[in-house]
């Protein structure tokens, strides 16, 4: 992989971690190393899904794609936040 593969993959991981992180209501205790690592994975699984649905590739902007990406991505954000979150004593 190149440097340009790298600094895009980054950058697009933390552009699709942010966004989840936007759909998923109230704050997240997660951090952004977890956000952008997050939306790596998403950007990649939404990619995937894409293309076994017969989307991936329409002209103009694939939305369809981007909302998968998004969607993964806030479901992922959820599940770190979640699980990172102090339990409360009954």
């Amino acid at each position: 992989m190149e440097i340009g593969g790298l600094f895009t993959a980054l950058l697009f991981g933390a552009i699709i971690g942010g966004l989840g992180r936007l759909v998923v209501p109230g704050r997240q205790h997660v951090s952004l190393l977890a956000t952008i690592l997050v939306g790596i994975v998403a950007a990649l699984l939404g990619t995937a899904a894409a293309t076994v649905l017969g989307v991936a590739n329409t002209p103009g902007i694939d939305w369809i794609e981007l909302a998968l990406q998004v969607g993964l991505a806030g479901a992922g954000v959820t599940v770190l936040a979640n699980r990172s979150r102090p339990k409360l004593p009954r």
